[in-house]
């Protein structure tokens, strides 16, 4: 059973639609008048706050160009595990026609719920440019924030998945003493539900049905009386087609020989 070849990419949908949440935040600064004289967009990166700090610890004549490195948002990922809550009927698939070819229908058995954790880091100098970036963000979580992401292309599902946001955490980071500040550092832990796919798997559109009916007496071995055929009207109609069945009772001496 192991050893077929299949990737849907969910797990990368799941990183890059949790980046995707964060990357249009914006900061101001104002002047003692109220007067905006600048307005920056904050970076976005995958990676752990450490390489970052260790970024700003190794040239530190950078650090006087916040544009450059402060404000920065990051993000990675912490834990993945399986959601019993969400256990779906591992009996049941999802079926489609096959694009192109109107024989076969395309399967997958019920996906498997997993969790996927975050953790958003928000590192920035001043206190301002921090809360800023905080106030942009906890309002949409309450405390999940639902995206839509194309969940399994291949067989055309398209799922809501909730990202919840579990708690907050705050840090002031300093270099030697405490009057050399490093950075503010807001740290929030998030949970994705989302749901992972097996290989898809093809087979041929089922056009004829057909149940064959016994009698079963006590003092006789069961004996075939009839056979009952379903077929769809015309033969030629697809799965997604409007059409009719025809149904046929053939009793047991003219089916015996079917």
């Amino acid at each position: 059973m192991l050893g077929t070849q299949f990737y849907h990419e969910t797990i990368r949908k799941m990183v890059v639609s949790f980046g995707t949440i964060f990357n249009n935040i914006n900061i101001v600064r104002k002047d003692n008048n109220g007067t905006i004289i600048q307005k920056m967009k904050v970076p976005l990166a995958y990676g752990p706050k450490q390489k970052f700090l260790a970024r700003l610890d190794q040239d530190a004549d950078l650090t006087s160009k916040v544009a450059i490195t402060l404000p920065r948002i990051g993000f990675e990922i912490q834990n993945m595990a399986y959601d019993t809550a969400r256990k779906l009927n591992r009996v049941q698939k999802f079926k489609k026609v096959k694009s192109g070819k109107t024989d076969q229908i395309e399967s997958q058995f019920m996906p498997v719920p997993y969790n996927l954790d975050f953790e958003l880091f928000i590192m920035a100098k001043q206190s301002d440019d921090a809360l800023q970036i905080i106030e942009q963000i906890l309002p949409y979580f309450q405390p999940d924030y639902t995206v839509t992401i194309n969940d399994m292309a291949d067989m055309g599902i398209k799922r809501d998945v909730p990202i919840v946001l579990n708690s907050i955490g705050y840090e002031d980071s300093y270099r030697g003493e405490f009057t050399e500040r490093r950075a503010i550092i807001y740290t929030l832990q998030f949970t994705s539900k989302f749901y992972l796919y097996g290989p898809v798997t093809d087979s041929k559109v089922i056009k004829q049905v057909t149940v064959d009916q016994f009698t079963d007496l006590p003092d006789k071995s069961p004996t075939r009386e009839q056979r009952y055929t379903v077929t769809p009207r015309p033969a030629t109609a697809d799965a997604d087609d409007d059409f009719g069945f025809s149904e046929t009772t053939s009793f047991f001496e003219d089916a015996k020989n079917d």
